[in-house]
Parts: C-alpha cells; structure tokens; sequence
C-alpha cells in the first residue's frame, strides 16, 4: 500500500532516560484517545514493556521501530504500516535524543528514527533541578543537528507555580515553546524491577488506573491542541507500507530450500503468552499468518496442555524468574513441552523461552527440553548484536545474519547434546544458544520483519512436522 496521505505524528524525547518520556508519550496517546482520536502507538528501540502501556492507552498494538535491527530502511515503511487509517501516531523515543547504538553514530537513536520519519520532536525535560539553565539545555538539543526539527519542550517534575514562572521565561528567551508542564505526581508512577517497568499483563487491574491517570495529569498540564497542530506540520511520507504478505513473497521468491512453502492445511503455531511471557512483536504473528500459519496463544502459567493441533511452539521473553516456582508447578504443561520437542516440534524460544526449556530455574525444574540449568545473577547483560547462524535450524539455515538484542540479569550453564545457535560477531566474538532437533532456544531476540524468511521457514518446518504427525488414513 502506497503511502499517499499525511500522517501526523510527533516523537517523543528526552535528555536522558529517566526524564518522563514514558509518563507523556502513554499520558498523550491516553488523552487523544479519550478525545475519540484513532492513535497509533510506537516505541523506538528494542524495549517490549513500554509498548505494553502504549497498547493499553490506545487500544491498538504498541509497535517497535528499532533501526538497529531491522534496518534504517524499514522505519518508515513499519511505521505506516502500524499507523495506517490513524488521525495521529505517537512515537516514544529510547534513551536520550541522540543516544543509539554503541559507537555506531546516530544508529538506531530516537534522533535517527524522527528524521527517518519526517516527525517534529517534543523533548520532555526533567526540570526538578533546574531554573533558567533550561534555556541552554534546550538550546543546545536544538542545534546539535539541524535535521532534527525540535518543535517544543514538556516540562516534567516541575516544583510549583513560581518555577514554572522560571522555567517559562528562560524558554520564551530562547524561543522555544512550551507545549505542556507536569508536576511532581508520584501517584501515577509504575512499578519497577531488575529489567524496567513492570508489564501490563502483570498488573492489568492497577496499569488500567495508572493510565488513566496518566491521561489527566497530561489533559490538564499539556496543551492538546497546540500538540496536535505541531503533529499536523509533518509532511507526507513517501513509499509503500510493510506488509507482511509481501515480505513473505519475498523471501519465498529467494528460495532458502523450502520449495513447497504454501502447499497443504495451515498449520497451527502455539505462542506462549500470559505474565510471564510479554516480550513479543506484533510483527511476528503477522508475519506467520502471511506463511500459512494459523497462531494461537497459550498461557504456561494457567493452560495444563498445548492448544489442540499444535504444530509449532514460540515462547519468547519475559520474566520467567519472577513466576519460576509457578511455571515449575505447572507439570502436565512442562511434559508437553518437553513431548513436543522430543518428538521433533519445531520450537523457536528467546530469552525467557530459553529458560524454561531449560533443566532448573533458580533450582526450580524447568521443561528439560535441554540440558541446561539458570540462575539469576547480579550482572546485567545489555546490548545490539550481530550475528550468524552456526547451525540448520528450524528458525534458521546456517550462516543467515540477524542483528539483535540480548537482555537478561540471568546466566545459563549449558550441558552436552547440542549445537550452538548463533555466532556473535559483534561486539565480541562468542558462540550462544543451542539447537537441538527441532528446537532452536537462544537469549538473542530478534525482529523477523527484517529477515521473513525466518518467519517463512519456521512455518513451512510447522506444516511438515504436522504433515508427518497426521494420523494414517
């Protein structure tokens, strides 16, 4: 689809992390939403639980556009395909304006993905510390590079009427809008652990009035509709919409060995779900879908069988640490998982999935797909990666490169019996994961919109496994 009206968008900023970015960006897609507006939720970057809150405040999937990982080339495209039929899309930025990946320049920051996207830029500004020294804060994000259009400033954590007075005036004498002011509220604050914020699937009751609340502090310190106006001067983005569809065609006209993709029933690709099992992209689902696959959800901590038929398994991240002793509890799911792969299942796990197929979490026992034990532990494992595929898989041919992203306070001691999944080569070298028959468990997460063969071939491996499962007739 040929992109050919204007989108009105914004993104939003900060200095730094820790600034507010999450409170306004969920606070104003909340607020339009409440104004009858159709808004379409993004986060930049690879994180899985902001886009959760987004997701509650707008009714719509939160959407990832991480130029690491899928490529400078697929921001726009992903972000019109995810913001098709919207009055307005909201883009969270990560980190701060012009914090991307390590030592790669501007690559995958939030400064990036605006000027990808055309969209102004509203910085939300801690002010908690500060008085006219804002002026030069602001100023100097402004200029920083001329390609990014900042349109105006929100100022978070502001102390009372008089240092807004302060802060109003430094801005005005540097020329800079101020399109919203938010006092201290600690009331409307989410709950943090060891990996951020707390998903929604874990607190849905609290989230919902967390949001809500959200929504009024921002309708009554943000000026809704200077914003609005602001989102309007983007101008027309130019070229085609992603679709699944398409990049599935793709990828098929490249031939990875799969030759009879399309062919048969559909088969059915369980994904495991539930509070413990929030880390996904929408994109994945989709992408199967547009293979012939038809995808379901299953919760381990509350479902005691696979879905009926099931013919492919995908478990990815969370905080399996957190529900350890649940999921552990859970035996009849743990023997049908470990069942399923033992009879050949095609089985895609990341991160948290690794885990529970794991031996023991913590020393509570896990799947024992593979021979593997965890445990958590104090250091904390973060950053973009680039890799290769050591071994045929059903995710994978050997040598297939993906960038992206691991995310874990959690060590994994592996045992024998397989074979590595991916071989890092930046920014170190290092072999990790495991494949073993159908199973391919890894920490790497990974966004199959930019490689749909993957999606492809994980598939077609789910229609033969249940081709060969099928009962004689």
């Amino acid at each position: 689809m040929v992109t050919s009206l204007p989108i009105p968008r914004l993104v939003i900023a900060a200095p730094s992390s820790g600034s507010g970015k999450t409170t306004v960006a969920t606070g104003l897609m909340a607020a339009f939403s409440e104004r009858g507006l159709a808004v379409s939720p993004h986060k930049a970057g690879p994180d899985y639980i902001d886009p959760g809150y987004h997701a509650l405040a707008t009714g719509r999937p939160g959407r990832n556009l991480d130029a690491f990982m899928c490529g400078p080339e697929l921001v726009a495209p992903l972000f019109a395909h995810g913001a098709a039929g919207c009055d307005l899309a909201l883009i969270e930025g990560v980190m701060g304006l012009y914090d991307g990946a390590a030592g790669r320049g501007e690559l995958a920051s939030t400064a990036q993905v605006a000027k990808l996207l055309r969209a102004p830029v509203v910085l939300v500004v801690d002010a908690s510390s500060q008085s006219r020294s804002v002026a030069a804060l602001v100023h100097g994000f402004a200029s920083f590079d001329p390609q990014v259009r900042l349109g105006g400033v929100i100022l978070n954590k502001v102390g009372s009427d008089r240092h807004e007075v302060m802060l109003r005036e430094a801005l005005e004498e540097a020329g800079m809008p101020v399109l919203g002011v938010l006092r201290r509220a600690p009331q409307v604050a989410a709950p943090s652990r060891h990996l951020g914020l707390v998903p929604v699937a874990e607190r849905r009751a609290d989230a919902v009035s967390s949001v809500g609340a959200l929504a009024d502090q921002v309708r009554a310190g943000c000026d809704l509709d200077a914003l609005m106006a602001l989102a309007r001067t983007a101008p027309p983005l130019d070229g085609e919409a992603w679709d699944a569809g398409a990049a599935i065609a793709s990828a098929a006209a490249l031939a990875d060995g799969l030759a009879e993709a399309g062919r048969g029933g559909r088969p059915l690709v369980a994904v495991a779900g539930g509070a413990a099992f929030t880390f996904s992209y929408a994109e994945h689902a989709e992408l199967l879908t547009a293979a012939g696959a038809d995808v379901v959800t299953f919760d381990p901590l509350r479902d005691e069988r696979l879905p009926d038929g099931t013919a492919g398994l995908v478990i990815g991240g969370g905080f399996p640490e957190v529900y350890a002793p649940e999921l552990s509890a859970n035996e009849p799911l743990r023997g049908a998982v470990a069942a399923f792969a033992a009879a050949g299942g095609p089985v895609a796990a990341e991160c948290a999935g690794l885990l529970y197929l794991g031996t023991s979490l913590d020393g509570k026992p896990m799947c024992g797909v593979l021979d593997a034990d965890a445990r958590m532990s104090e250091r904390l494992t973060l950053g973009y990666r680039e890799a290769v595929a050591v071994s045929d898989s059903s995710l994978a041919v050997a040598g297939t490169r993906l960038r992206g992203h691991e995310f874990h306070r959690t060590v994994i001691e592996p045992g024998a019996g397989s074979s590595p999944a991916w071989g890092f080569t930046h920014p170190e070298r290092r072999v990790e994961g495991f494949v073993r028959g159908g199973v391919h468990a890894s920490y790497l997460h990974t966004h199959w919109a930019a490689a749909p063969a993957v999606a492809r071939r994980f598939a077609e491996s789910a229609r033969r496994f249940a081709e060969a499962s099928a009962p004689a007739r």
